[in-house]
């Protein structure tokens, strides 16, 4: 792995940070707006996956090259009970459609990023 490389990766991570805490803060004040039993039940388990997932983020920095694959891997689990949970709630009519694109578009910027860093750090596992 070369430098430029090298970089490239690291700032591809400092940038799903400020994407994911844009998309945080969407979704935290949809869930405020969802019904009342509703919020404390899949609101809750939604938030619960976001900040897991935002914790992971944080951690790609800190951790050993071995291991960003697999927490990658873990990241990429949670975006996809996200969308399971957006869909759930699109589907009682908690959340209206413009909601749930917005949030599948942010999901989706995330995954793109995430895909690439995927793919990068996997290479590697693949010998």
């Amino acid at each position: 792995m070369n430098k430029d490389e090298k970089n490239n990766k690291e700032n591809n991570i400092l940038n799903l940070i400020p994407k994911t805490e844009k998309y945080i803060q969407y979704v935290i004040e949809m869930i405020i707006k969802i019904p009342r039993t509703e919020k404390y039940s899949i609101g809750t388990e939604y938030k619960l996956s976001i900040y897991k997932m935002l914790e992971s983020i944080i951690g790609l920095n800190k951790i050993e090259e071995k291991r960003k694959l697999c927490n990658l891997n873990n990241i990429d689990t949670e975006l996809n009970l996200q969308r399971i949970y957006l869909r759930i709630m699109y589907k009682n009519k908690w959340i209206n459609e413009k909601k749930l694109n917005t949030c599948m578009e942010q999901i989706y910027e995330i995954g793109k990023i995430l895909g690439g860093l995927i793919k990068y750090y996997g290479k590697d596992y693949k010998k």
